[in-house]
C-alpha cells in the first residue's frame, strides 16, 4: 500500500492537468472555430477527469 499512497499526488495532479486542458480546449475552441468533434472529445475528457477527481476525493475522505 505504501507505493499507491506515494503515487497519489502524481495521479491527482495529472487528472487536474487533463481536466484543465480539456476544459480550456473546449472553451477556447468555441471562439477559434475548432471542429465540434474535437470540442466534444475535450469536454468528455474534462467530464471524466472531474468524475474521477470527485471519486478520489470521496474515497480519501472515508479513510
Amino acid at each position: 500500500m505504501e507505493t499507491s499512497r506515494s503515487r497519489t499526488p502524481a495521479v491527482t495532479a495529472s487528472l487536474w492537468l487533463f481536466f484543465l486542458a480539456g476544459a480550456a480546449t473546449n472553451t477556447i475552441g468555441q471562439f477559434t472555430g475548432l471542429d465540434e468533434t474535437y470540442r466534444l472529445v475535450a469536454g468528455g475528457v474534462a467530464a471524466v477527469c472531474l468524475v474521477l477527481l470527485l471519486v478520489r476525493f470521496l474515497a480519501r475522505r472515508k479513510d
